[in-house]
């Protein structure tokens, strides 16, 4: 990856486009900002990997991710909790919740910084009738 200085912060330029990363919101992503995206998008890429090949079928997926830091340690991320919502017919809680561990052993992302940051995930399981 190459970055170039722009006004503010630094931009480069991804498959899907530009990305503007800055420390000041009026410039573009927070670094935060994107460490938070990229636990949650890997979290929940395979996530949905392990319930595809478990052949769990969902409606719908909601992950809201809350984040703590420190100002006395330059604002650091102390702890991640990621809350996935997850709907859909005939769901069993334990199955979910065990796909979820799967996933976390399997996230690159969540590997990468689980030693300096306490990750934690909640399951909420919505079934609907249809």
């Amino acid at each position: 990856m190459e970055f170039y200085l722009k006004q503010g912060g630094v931009r480069t330029n991804l498959a899907y486009g530009e990305l503007d990363i800055a420390g000041n919101e009026d410039n573009g992503y927070r670094p935060f900002e994107l460490m938070v995206a990229s636990v949650t998008g890997c979290s929940a890429s395979v996530f949905c990997k392990v319930l595809k090949k478990k052949r769990i079928d969902i409606d719908d997926l909601k992950i809201t991710a809350d984040v703590e830091r420190s100002p006395q340690h330059a604002n650091k991320i102390t702890a991640i909790e990621l809350q996935f919502v997850v709907k859909g017919s005939q769901l069993k809680k334990d199955q979910l919740e065990k796909a979820l561990e799967v996933a976390r052993k399997n996230c690159s992302m969540i590997r990468t910084i689980e030693e300096s940051v306490n990750i934690t995930e909640k399951l909420e399981v919505i079934n609907l009738s249809h």
